[in-house]
């Protein structure tokens, strides 16, 4: 009990204080593993040349124009590099510069092609940054093993809840993006894709009724929102966790969605107490982990007069403090855009709004000649991959940068040109509708951040 003197422990006091580090030595191993996994399905799949190589214009980020593939053979170079990073990471061996180059070599393949978006890489970029800082290699590891300087059982607080924001943040708000009129009042994307699967042995025919499209979306929904709450509550917790395996399961099976259900299953387990790993050891494998004396010690509470920060720790506290701030805003952000985010795409991407868009577009280029007065049909799959024309017909960004690659194109050979887009997008079910206003030329329009007055808004007038 503390006594009237004795002040309570601040935020940075409880953050500090040491926890056992076998759950978050756990994270990094199951992270490892899927991401070497990863790779290799990649290459095993041919993506690497599908997505890469073959390709002769790729789609760019915003500010990041100027990244380009590595010529030759270099991209799978770059894959072969990435799947050892994923290997050190889960060993533990040179793990600082394993975490590094993981993170600069992933982040790279994203910034690569905007086509390929999805929202685990983007979580798996976030998590490769977060692991830099973190000292996951102090145990289970091979660099403890070259350096025994480096073991400890422990790691500060900041360490486990850092990992549990980032990964309870996709949960919390991919539920607070389902609360909308499609998912709730219609049950879709969920309705077209549950249909899709009729085929299955007993559930099949159910899957096609309307009643349980609405179902799912309220469960999907709920879920989202509590589930982190529960895992955080040590009596629902278990429960909780089977619930997260069972959805993962499911949602993996039915809907092509990559490795995202297994890399939420396994990082979910940072929710368990720390010291998980060592009671599963314990009870079910009957392996009994040692704590050393420097343990005990570890464990022992750091009094808030004994936390005393270093100029550089103080720095590390603020960048943790932006970096959260920036994780609650950024989903937020869409609220400053009009019309509907999954129509416009304005605030949509990093923002976990997770298996909400149903979204099918075809797109035709009228290409005018201002010289000579001509104007061609210019049908973009003659010049892209079909992940690059599927991805670009739906998204109004990848229509413009595309019209822009025409116009310059044709200014390379010494014709200057108006580029406008026929562009019908369907959405959830509706009726296809224009989305880029056809006399738009898009051709001298600026992309920014600022929204797009190009984009014509969604007529739910005529939505059944």
């Amino acid at each position: 009990m503390r006594t009237e003197n004795e002040a309570r422990p601040g935020l940075v006091d409880q953050l500090l204080q040491p926890v056992d580090i076998a759950s978050v030595v756990a994270f990094r191993i199951l992270f490892g593993a899927l991401m070497l996994a990863s790779v290799v399905r990649f290459w095993a799949y041919g993506w690497i040349r599908d997505i890469y190589i073959t390709p002769t214009f790729h789609f760019h980020w915003l500010f990041f124009s100027w990244v380009s593939p590595l010529p030759g053979l270099g991209m799978y170079l770059h894959f072969a590099v990435l799947g050892l990073a994923s290997a050190c990471i889960m060993l533990g061996l040179f793990y600082r510069a394993a975490t590094i180059t993981f993170f600069v070599a992933f982040t790279y393949l994203e910034l690569l092609e905007k086509a390929t978006y999805l929202n685990h890489y983007y979580l798996i970029s976030l998590l490769g940054m977060l692991m830099m800082f973190m000292p996951l290699h102090r145990a289970a590891s091979l660099d403890a093993r070259r350096d025994p300087r480096l073991r400890s059982n422990t790691v500060p607080a900041w360490v486990l809840w850092l990992l549990r924001f980032q990964v309870g943040v996709v949960y919390f708000f991919a539920g607070v993006a389902k609360l909308g009129p499609d998912w709730l009042l219609r049950g879709e994307p969920l309705g077209i894709w549950l249909a899709a699967h009729t085929d299955i042995p007993l559930v099949g025919p159910l899957l096609a009724q309307h009643w349980v499209a609405m179902f799912a979306s309220y469960f999907g929904a709920i879920f989202d929102l509590f589930v982190v709450f529960f895992l955080l509550r040590p009596r629902t917790r278990p429960y909780a966790y089977a619930l997260v395996v069972v959805f993962h399961t499911i949602t993996g099976l039915l809907f092509p969605i990559g490795v995202f259900p297994w890399v939420m299953s396994g990082a979910a387990l940072i929710f368990f107490p720390p010291d998980w790993p060592r009671t599963f050891l314990a009870k079910v494998v009957r392996i009994r982990p040692q704590m050393t004396n420097e343990v005990v010690e570890k464990n022992e509470s750091i009094s808030p007069a004994k936390a005393r920060l270093s100029s550089l720790q103080r720095f590390g506290f603020v960048l943790l403090g932006v970096h959260v701030a920036l994780q609650m805003a950024l989903p937020l952000r869409r609220f400053l855009y009009p019309g509907n985010t999954a129509w416009t795409e304005e605030g949509f991407r990093f923002a976990w709004r997770v298996m909400l868009v149903e979204k099918l577009g075809y797109v035709d280029y009228r290409v005018h000649d201002k010289t000579t007065g001509r104007t061609v049909i210019l049908n973009p799959a003659r010049y892209l991959s079909p992940l690059q024309v599927k991805q670009m017909a739906q998204s109004p960004d990848m229509i413009l940068e595309f019209a822009q690659y025409i116009a310059e194109d044709e200014r390379k050979h010494g014709r200057e040109v108006e580029v406008r887009a026929d562009a019908f997008v369907t959405l959830n079910g509706r009726p296809s509708k224009r989305i880029i206003n056809p006399d738009t030329n898009l051709a001298v329009e600026k992309d920014s951040l600022l929204p797009r007055p190009w984009i014509l808004p969604l007529d739910d007038s005529s939505t059944p």
